[in-house]
């Protein structure tokens, strides 16, 4: 699925022990989480699996600082996620991490180009800098020639190819995918696959999370979780994808 090139970690840059997280329903409490302990280092590859319910995404959204856990540690590059305030939290979104989604989440009435200097007017880049900036990435992911087609005008892998390039303006050190391949076709999937594989090279950390066996063996490592809780952590390289197959 992908060539023997597996880049050596490098230091701790995510460490989460015992991580819960309950939501309170009604008269019902939903644990989504059980006790999630995880270490991802710089330059990995990880594949996030499990099926629907299994807190594959609430474990995301602690990844990239988009929620906060009932309970448990949770350093990022040694500093301890919970005594953050909002603008170091919104730091690390804005230049750490940069989130794909499967719906794109782009803006409709927004060019290429615009769509991508999003995170740098955040970050308060000077508009000639940031448009430059954002020029260079687009043309990176292969879009040098729809810089000012808005989303309506581009195909599925066209809109990703944009969301890859605003996750990458900032020059964030992990690439935070979740389903980044479920609205497209298989050609165009693997496609934006091999774009991942090319960052993953060039030295970001990739956190992919995805119910598909085969989008998974693409990484370098897999954590599975079912009801809350790690139940494998492997390395994938050259895992048979009937292996890792489950019902959603």
């Amino acid at each position: 699925m992908h060539p023997n090139n597996t880049r050596p970690p490098g230091p701790i840059v995510i460490d989460i022990e015992n991580i819960t997280k309950h939501y309170v329903m009604g008269q019902e409490t939903v644990h989504a989480l059980r006790g999630v302990t995880l270490q991802i280092h710089r330059n990995e590859y990880l594949a996030i699996m499990g099926p629907s319910g299994s807190g594959k995404s609430t474990l995301m959204n602690m990844l990239g600082c988009l929620d906060t856990p009932s309970a448990g540690r949770y350093e990022f590059n040694g500093k301890d996620v919970s005594a953050m305030d909002d603008d170091e939290l919104a730091a690390i979104r804005n230049r750490e991490i940069g989130f794909v989604f499967q719906t794109f989440n782009l803006l409709p009435r927004s060019t290429s180009l615009r769509n991508v200097e999003l995170p740098l007017i955040y970050a308060g880049i000077a508009p000639a800098t940031r448009e430059e900036m954002a020029a260079q990435v687009l043309r990176e992911v292969g879009l040098g020639d729809r810089m000012h087609h808005k989303p309506n005008e581009l195909s599925g892998g066209q809109r990703q190819r944009v969301a890859i390039a605003r996750a990458l303006v900032n020059d964030p050190s992990i690439i935070l995918a979740d389903e980044p391949t479920g609205n497209l076709d298989s050609k165009t999937g693997e496609e934006i696959m091999q774009l991942l594989e090319n960052l993953y090279q060039r030295g970001n950390t990739i956190i992919l999370v995805t119910h598909e066996a085969d989008i998974a063996t693409h990484s370098r490592r897999t954590v599975f979780l079912r009801d809350g809780l790690i139940e494998s952590d492997r390395v994938t390289e050259g895992v048979d994808t009937q292996s890792l197959a489950f019902s959603n």
